[in-house]
Protein backbone atom coordinates (compact mmCIF):
# COMPACT_ATOMS: atom_id res chain seq x y z
CA UNK A 1 0.00 0.00 0.00
CA UNK A 2 1.39 3.37 -1.04
CA UNK A 3 1.95 5.79 1.82
CA UNK A 4 0.03 9.02 1.21
CA UNK A 5 1.44 12.54 1.15
CA UNK A 6 -1.94 13.86 2.27
CA UNK A 7 -1.51 16.82 4.62
CA UNK A 8 2.28 17.00 4.22
CA UNK A 9 3.87 20.30 3.31
CA UNK A 10 7.28 21.32 1.99
CA UNK A 11 10.07 22.17 4.40
CA UNK A 12 10.45 25.78 5.58
CA UNK A 13 12.77 27.91 3.47
CA UNK A 14 15.55 28.05 6.04
CA UNK A 15 16.22 24.34 5.48
CA UNK A 16 17.53 25.29 2.02
CA UNK A 17 19.17 28.64 2.78
CA UNK A 18 20.45 28.70 6.37
CA UNK A 19 24.16 28.26 7.07
CA UNK A 20 23.24 27.25 10.62
CA UNK A 21 21.14 24.35 9.33
CA UNK A 22 23.92 23.51 6.85
CA UNK A 23 26.31 23.19 9.80
CA UNK A 24 23.79 21.05 11.73
CA UNK A 25 23.59 18.76 8.70
CA UNK A 26 27.37 18.39 8.80
CA UNK A 27 27.28 17.30 12.44
CA UNK A 28 24.07 15.22 12.37
CA UNK A 29 24.20 13.65 8.90
CA UNK A 30 27.39 13.98 6.90
CA UNK A 31 29.74 13.13 9.77
CA UNK A 32 27.60 10.19 10.91
CA UNK A 33 26.06 8.53 7.85
CA UNK A 34 27.58 6.35 5.15
CA UNK A 35 28.55 8.64 2.27
CA UNK A 36 29.19 7.41 -1.28
CA UNK A 37 32.50 8.78 -2.57
CA UNK A 38 32.94 6.89 -5.85
CA UNK A 39 33.24 3.52 -7.57
CA UNK A 40 35.76 0.84 -6.65
CA UNK A 41 36.38 0.28 -10.36
CA UNK A 42 38.00 3.74 -10.47
CA UNK A 43 40.94 2.38 -8.41
CA UNK A 44 41.45 -1.16 -9.76
CA UNK A 45 45.12 -1.64 -8.82
CA UNK A 46 47.16 -1.53 -5.64
CA UNK A 47 48.23 2.05 -5.00
CA UNK A 48 45.48 3.60 -7.11
CA UNK A 49 43.86 6.46 -5.21
CA UNK A 50 41.66 9.53 -5.40
CA UNK A 51 40.96 12.37 -3.00
CA UNK A 52 37.52 13.18 -1.64
CA UNK A 53 36.88 16.65 -0.25
CA UNK A 54 34.00 17.12 2.17
CA UNK A 55 33.16 19.79 4.72
CA UNK A 56 36.74 21.03 4.92
CA UNK A 57 38.25 17.55 5.20
CA UNK A 58 40.46 15.92 2.60
CA UNK A 59 40.36 12.13 2.51
CA UNK A 60 42.57 9.69 0.61
CA UNK A 61 40.73 6.70 -0.86
CA UNK A 62 43.31 4.06 -1.83
CA UNK A 63 43.50 0.37 -2.68
CA UNK A 64 46.11 -1.56 -0.69
CA UNK A 65 48.32 -4.46 -1.72
CA UNK A 66 45.71 -7.07 -0.77
CA UNK A 67 42.95 -5.32 -2.77
CA UNK A 68 41.14 -3.69 0.16
CA UNK A 69 39.95 -0.10 -0.23
CA UNK A 70 41.03 2.17 2.65
CA UNK A 71 40.18 5.73 3.63
CA UNK A 72 42.72 7.97 5.39
CA UNK A 73 42.56 11.58 6.45
CA UNK A 74 44.98 13.53 4.29
CA UNK A 75 46.84 14.78 7.36
CA UNK A 76 50.42 13.89 8.27
CA UNK A 77 50.83 12.72 11.87
CA UNK A 78 53.86 14.98 12.31
CA UNK A 79 52.67 18.57 11.83
CA UNK A 80 49.43 18.11 9.98
CA UNK A 81 50.63 18.79 6.45
CA UNK A 82 48.44 17.61 3.57
CA UNK A 83 50.23 14.54 2.27
CA UNK A 84 48.64 14.12 -1.13
CA UNK A 85 48.03 17.05 -3.48
CA UNK A 86 47.06 15.33 -6.75
CA UNK A 87 43.35 14.60 -7.11
CA UNK A 88 44.03 11.03 -8.25
CA UNK A 89 46.81 8.75 -9.42
CA UNK A 90 48.93 5.85 -8.19
CA UNK A 91 51.06 5.64 -5.06
CA UNK A 92 54.21 3.55 -5.35
CA UNK A 93 54.15 1.56 -2.10
CA UNK A 94 54.18 4.59 0.23
CA UNK A 95 52.58 7.96 0.81
CA UNK A 96 55.23 10.55 1.60
CA UNK A 97 54.62 13.84 3.34
CA UNK A 98 56.16 16.63 1.21
CA UNK A 99 57.26 18.55 4.31
CA UNK A 100 59.53 16.17 6.29
CA UNK A 101 59.25 12.92 4.30
CA UNK A 102 57.31 10.85 6.82
CA UNK A 103 56.25 7.76 4.86
CA UNK A 104 53.12 5.63 5.24
CA UNK A 105 52.21 2.33 3.63
CA UNK A 106 48.90 1.63 1.88
CA UNK A 107 47.38 0.55 5.21
CA UNK A 108 48.24 3.93 6.73
CA UNK A 109 51.05 2.64 8.96
CA UNK A 110 54.03 4.91 9.51
CA UNK A 111 57.08 3.22 7.98
CA UNK A 112 59.69 5.97 7.95
CA UNK A 113 60.24 9.16 9.93
CA UNK A 114 63.64 10.68 9.26
CA UNK A 115 65.51 11.98 12.31
CA UNK A 116 62.81 10.82 14.72
CA UNK A 117 64.39 7.64 16.05
CA UNK A 118 66.32 9.53 18.72
CA UNK A 119 63.22 11.28 20.10
CA UNK A 120 62.34 9.98 23.55
CA UNK A 121 59.19 7.89 23.55
CA UNK A 122 58.71 8.03 19.79
CA UNK A 123 57.14 4.89 18.36
CA UNK A 124 56.16 4.47 14.71
CA UNK A 125 53.18 2.29 15.67
CA UNK A 126 51.62 5.25 17.51
CA UNK A 127 51.55 7.47 14.44
CA UNK A 128 49.51 5.70 11.79
CA UNK A 129 47.27 7.87 9.61
CA UNK A 130 43.83 8.60 10.99
CA UNK A 131 41.18 6.52 9.26
CA UNK A 132 37.50 6.69 8.43
CA UNK A 133 35.40 3.55 8.08
CA UNK A 134 35.37 2.40 4.46
CA UNK A 135 33.28 -0.30 2.79
CA UNK A 136 32.47 -1.34 -0.76
CA UNK A 137 28.81 -2.13 -1.47
CA UNK A 138 27.51 -2.99 -4.95
CA UNK A 139 30.75 -1.56 -6.36
CA UNK A 140 30.27 1.80 -4.62
CA UNK A 141 32.80 3.04 -2.06
CA UNK A 142 31.16 4.35 1.12
CA UNK A 143 32.90 6.08 4.00
CA UNK A 144 31.71 6.97 7.49
CA UNK A 145 33.57 9.44 9.68
CA UNK A 146 31.74 8.52 12.89
CA UNK A 147 34.08 6.62 15.17
CA UNK A 148 32.46 3.43 16.45
CA UNK A 149 29.39 3.89 14.25
CA UNK A 150 27.19 1.08 12.98
CA UNK A 151 28.60 -1.19 10.28
CA UNK A 152 27.36 -0.58 6.75
CA UNK A 153 25.80 -4.03 6.78
CA UNK A 154 23.71 -2.97 9.77
CA UNK A 155 22.69 0.43 8.40
CA UNK A 156 21.89 -1.04 4.97
CA UNK A 157 20.05 -4.07 6.32
CA UNK A 158 17.07 -4.76 4.10
CA UNK A 159 18.64 -3.30 0.95
CA UNK A 160 22.00 -5.11 0.81
CA UNK A 161 20.97 -7.40 -2.06
CA UNK A 162 18.41 -5.11 -3.73
CA UNK A 163 20.54 -4.60 -6.87
CA UNK A 164 22.06 -8.07 -7.20
CA UNK A 165 20.11 -8.84 -10.38
CA UNK A 166 21.85 -5.94 -12.13
CA UNK A 167 25.27 -7.21 -10.95
CA UNK A 168 26.14 -3.65 -9.99
CA UNK A 169 29.43 -4.67 -8.39
CA UNK A 170 30.97 -5.68 -11.72
CA UNK A 171 29.66 -2.80 -13.84
CA UNK A 172 32.06 -0.09 -14.99
CA UNK A 173 31.55 3.44 -16.26
CA UNK A 174 31.26 3.98 -19.99
CA UNK A 175 30.85 7.73 -19.55
CA UNK A 176 30.95 10.33 -16.79
CA UNK A 177 29.72 13.92 -16.58
CA UNK A 178 30.14 16.25 -13.61
CA UNK A 179 27.62 19.03 -13.02
CA UNK A 180 27.79 21.98 -10.64
CA UNK A 181 24.32 23.14 -9.68
CA UNK A 182 23.45 26.33 -7.81
CA UNK A 183 20.94 24.68 -5.51
CA UNK A 184 20.79 23.04 -2.10
CA UNK A 185 21.40 19.28 -2.12
CA UNK A 186 17.88 18.58 -0.82
CA UNK A 187 16.34 20.39 -3.79
CA UNK A 188 18.25 17.94 -6.02
CA UNK A 189 16.98 14.95 -4.03
CA UNK A 190 13.40 16.16 -4.09
CA UNK A 191 13.41 16.90 -7.81
CA UNK A 192 14.68 13.38 -8.56
CA UNK A 193 12.03 11.82 -6.33
CA UNK A 194 8.90 12.85 -8.25
CA UNK A 195 7.57 12.92 -11.78
CA UNK A 196 4.86 15.51 -11.17
CA UNK A 197 7.09 17.81 -13.21
CA UNK A 198 8.04 15.37 -15.96
CA UNK A 199 5.48 16.13 -18.67
CA UNK A 200 6.29 19.85 -18.55
CA UNK A 201 10.04 19.81 -17.88
CA UNK A 202 10.97 16.59 -19.77
CA UNK A 203 8.81 16.29 -22.91
CA UNK A 204 11.27 13.73 -24.33
CA UNK A 205 10.39 11.33 -21.49
CA UNK A 206 6.66 11.14 -22.19
CA UNK A 207 6.84 8.73 -25.17
CA UNK A 208 9.11 6.35 -23.22
CA UNK A 209 7.25 6.04 -19.93
CA UNK A 210 4.67 8.02 -18.01
CA UNK A 211 3.82 8.94 -14.45
CA UNK A 212 0.73 6.73 -14.63
CA UNK A 213 3.01 3.66 -14.57
CA UNK A 214 5.04 4.77 -11.54
CA UNK A 215 5.01 2.94 -8.21
CA UNK A 216 7.24 2.81 -5.14
CA UNK A 217 8.62 -0.26 -3.42
CA UNK A 218 10.64 1.59 -0.76
CA UNK A 219 8.64 4.28 1.04
CA UNK A 220 10.48 4.79 4.34
CA UNK A 221 14.10 5.09 5.41
CA UNK A 222 17.24 6.00 3.49
CA UNK A 223 16.34 4.17 0.24
CA UNK A 224 13.25 5.54 -1.50
CA UNK A 225 11.68 4.99 -4.90
CA UNK A 226 10.55 2.39 -7.37
CA UNK A 227 9.85 1.58 -11.02
CA UNK A 228 8.20 3.04 -14.09
CA UNK A 229 7.17 0.81 -16.98
CA UNK A 230 8.57 1.28 -20.48
CA UNK A 231 6.23 1.87 -23.38
CA UNK A 232 5.89 -1.08 -25.75
CA UNK A 233 7.98 0.45 -28.52
CA UNK A 234 10.93 1.31 -26.25
CA UNK A 235 13.53 -1.22 -25.10
CA UNK A 236 15.30 1.13 -22.68
CA UNK A 237 15.73 4.84 -21.97
CA UNK A 238 17.75 6.31 -24.84
CA UNK A 239 17.05 8.94 -27.49
CA UNK A 240 15.99 6.32 -30.04
CA UNK A 241 14.61 3.75 -27.57
CA UNK A 242 17.14 1.08 -28.54
CA UNK A 243 19.57 -0.57 -26.16
CA UNK A 244 23.20 0.54 -26.11
CA UNK A 245 24.37 -2.94 -25.22
CA UNK A 246 22.18 -5.90 -24.42
CA UNK A 247 19.76 -6.96 -21.70
CA UNK A 248 21.49 -7.54 -18.39
CA UNK A 249 21.54 -11.29 -18.08
CA UNK A 250 19.95 -11.87 -14.65
CA UNK A 251 16.90 -9.65 -15.00
CA UNK A 252 13.38 -11.01 -14.68
CA UNK A 253 10.98 -10.53 -17.58
CA UNK A 254 9.28 -7.76 -15.60
CA UNK A 255 12.55 -5.89 -14.97
CA UNK A 256 13.37 -6.10 -18.67
CA UNK A 257 10.43 -3.70 -19.16
CA UNK A 258 11.13 -1.35 -16.24
CA UNK A 259 13.38 1.53 -15.29
CA UNK A 260 13.85 2.25 -11.59
CA UNK A 261 14.55 5.49 -9.76
CA UNK A 262 15.98 5.28 -6.22
CA UNK A 263 17.48 7.85 -3.88
CA UNK A 264 19.88 6.69 -1.18
CA UNK A 265 20.15 9.49 1.37
CA UNK A 266 22.32 11.53 1.56
CA UNK A 267 24.63 10.96 -1.40
CA UNK A 268 23.46 8.66 -4.22
CA UNK A 269 20.80 8.08 -6.88
CA UNK A 270 20.62 4.64 -8.51
CA UNK A 271 18.57 4.09 -11.66
CA UNK A 272 18.69 0.52 -13.01
CA UNK A 273 17.67 0.10 -16.67
CA UNK A 274 17.29 -3.10 -18.69
CA UNK A 275 20.76 -2.71 -20.25
CA UNK A 276 22.66 -0.29 -17.98
CA UNK A 277 22.56 1.47 -14.63
CA UNK A 278 22.57 5.25 -14.37
CA UNK A 279 23.99 6.72 -11.15
CA UNK A 280 24.25 10.21 -9.72
CA UNK A 281 26.64 10.81 -6.84
CA UNK A 282 25.64 13.89 -4.85
CA UNK A 283 28.25 16.10 -3.15
CA UNK A 284 26.97 18.89 -0.94
CA UNK A 285 29.36 21.81 -1.54
CA UNK A 286 27.67 24.70 0.28
CA UNK A 287 24.20 25.71 1.40
CA UNK A 288 23.28 26.62 -2.19
CA UNK A 289 25.73 24.59 -4.28
CA UNK A 290 25.81 20.89 -5.19
CA UNK A 291 28.25 18.87 -7.29
CA UNK A 292 26.75 15.89 -9.12
CA UNK A 293 28.81 13.14 -10.74
CA UNK A 294 26.77 11.12 -13.23
CA UNK A 295 27.89 7.72 -14.58
CA UNK A 296 26.51 5.32 -17.17
CA UNK A 297 27.46 1.80 -15.98
CA UNK A 298 27.65 -1.29 -18.21
CA UNK A 299 29.21 -4.76 -18.03
CA UNK A 300 32.89 -4.45 -19.02
CA UNK A 301 32.60 -7.00 -21.81
CA UNK A 302 29.81 -4.93 -23.43
CA UNK A 303 31.90 -1.75 -23.40
CA UNK A 304 34.84 -3.60 -24.98
CA UNK A 305 32.85 -4.88 -27.97
CA UNK A 306 33.35 -3.36 -31.39
CA UNK A 307 30.60 -0.94 -32.21
CA UNK A 308 29.55 -0.21 -28.64
CA UNK A 309 28.16 3.32 -28.45
CA UNK A 310 26.76 4.91 -25.30
CA UNK A 311 25.88 8.18 -27.02
CA UNK A 312 22.11 7.60 -27.21
CA UNK A 313 21.86 7.03 -23.45
CA UNK A 314 24.22 9.89 -22.61
CA UNK A 315 22.38 12.35 -24.87
CA UNK A 316 19.02 11.49 -23.32
CA UNK A 317 20.06 11.75 -19.69
CA UNK A 318 22.39 14.72 -20.17
CA UNK A 319 19.46 16.63 -21.67
CA UNK A 320 17.19 15.47 -18.84
CA UNK A 321 19.78 16.32 -16.19
CA UNK A 322 20.28 19.84 -17.52
CA UNK A 323 16.53 20.41 -17.59
CA UNK A 324 16.38 19.26 -13.97
CA UNK A 325 19.32 21.39 -12.85
CA UNK A 326 17.77 24.48 -14.45
CA UNK A 327 14.49 23.97 -12.61
CA UNK A 328 16.34 23.22 -9.36
CA UNK A 329 18.22 26.51 -9.65
CA UNK A 330 14.94 28.35 -10.19
CA UNK A 331 13.55 26.61 -7.12
CA UNK A 332 16.57 27.61 -5.04
CA UNK A 333 16.10 31.21 -6.08
CA UNK A 334 12.45 31.12 -5.01
CA UNK A 335 13.23 29.46 -1.69
CA UNK A 336 15.43 32.42 -0.83
CA UNK A 337 12.51 34.84 -1.13
CA UNK A 338 11.13 36.48 2.01
CA UNK A 339 7.61 35.52 0.90
CA UNK A 340 8.23 31.79 0.44
CA UNK A 341 6.00 29.63 2.63
CA UNK A 342 5.73 25.81 2.77
CA UNK A 343 3.26 24.52 0.19
CA UNK A 344 1.19 21.32 0.08
CA UNK A 345 2.54 18.16 -1.53
CA UNK A 346 0.47 16.41 -4.18
CA UNK A 347 -0.11 12.66 -4.10
CA UNK A 348 2.51 12.44 -6.87
CA UNK A 349 5.06 13.76 -4.34
CA UNK A 350 4.73 11.10 -1.66
CA UNK A 351 8.47 10.32 -1.89
CA UNK A 352 9.27 13.95 -1.10
CA UNK A 353 7.25 13.70 2.09
CA UNK A 354 9.06 10.42 2.84
CA UNK A 355 12.44 12.07 2.21
CA UNK A 356 11.51 14.92 4.56
CA UNK A 357 10.55 12.46 7.29
CA UNK A 358 13.84 10.59 7.03
CA UNK A 359 15.89 13.79 6.80
CA UNK A 360 14.22 15.30 9.88
CA UNK A 361 14.72 12.07 11.81
CA UNK A 362 18.45 12.26 11.10
CA UNK A 363 18.58 15.93 12.07
CA UNK A 364 16.97 15.25 15.45
CA UNK A 365 18.70 11.96 16.30
CA UNK A 366 20.97 12.01 19.31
Amino acid sequence: MTRSAMGARTLPGEYFTSTEIHDRETANIFEKQWICVGRASAIPNAGDFFLHEMDGESLIIVRNESGQVNCFYNVCRHRGTRIQEAACGRIKKRLHCPYHAWGYDLDGKLKSAPNMMGVDGFCEQDHSLHTAACRVWQGFIFINQKQGGAALETDFQGILDRFDDWELERLVSAHEITYNVRANWKVIFQNYSECYHCSLVHPQLRPITSVETASNDFEDGQLLGGPMILSDEFKTVTMDGNQCGELLSKLSSDDQRRVYFYTLCPSLFISPHPDYVLTHRIERRSVNSTRIVCNWLFPPEVIQRDGFDVAQAVEFWDLTNRQDWDICELTQQGLQSRVYQPGPYSELESMLAAFDRHYLSLMTAS
